[in-house]
């Protein structure tokens, strides 16, 4: 047990974002994604929704700021009338751990499988919102008194 991590933050899922380097990425899949048949290493959260594990893996985790795009989500199938109200809150916590984050990019659903097959690591949650996927590029952690 460590001080100050949050306990939704498994030893495995800690562990995998500390291997990660710049510009690799982590899923966080919704529970109706593929994530066993997709993934490159598979962490299951199965017990928890995205927005609480993103909250807490953005405490820590630094987003690219040299791409265009750090954050992706998974567009919404042409001729599928759901409209993802949990974007809204990604948005919020994006911003509210890195301000300087640009609007996500909107990844086709068969190109977001193949991009989570490239993917460091998927991570397997317990989220029932439909269009709940998420991709996190990883950026760098710069030394202390450069901006």
């Amino acid at each position: 047990m460590l001080k100050g991590i949050p306990s939704i933050l498994s030893p495995e899922l800690f562990k995998i974002m500390m291997e990660m380097g710049h510009g690799d990425e982590l899923v966080l899949a919704d529970a109706n994604f593929p994530a066993a048949s997709h993934a490159q290493r598979l962490v299951r959260c199965d017990g928890h929704g995205v927005p609480e594990l993103l909250d807490a893996i953005l405490t820590f985790f630094p987003l690219d700021s040299y791409a265009e795009h750090s954050v992706a989500l998974m567009a919404v199938v042409p001729g599928d009338p759901v409209k993802p109200v949990i974007w809204e809150e990604y948005r919020a916590i994006v911003k509210k751990h890195a301000p300087e984050a640009t609007e996500p990019a909107f990844v086709e659903r068969f190109a977001f499988y193949e991009r989570a097959k490239q993917a460091y690591a998927v991570v397997a949650t317990g989220e029932g919102a439909l269009y709940a996927n998420i991709v996190l590029k990883k950026g760098v952690v710069k030394p202390c008194g450069q901006s």
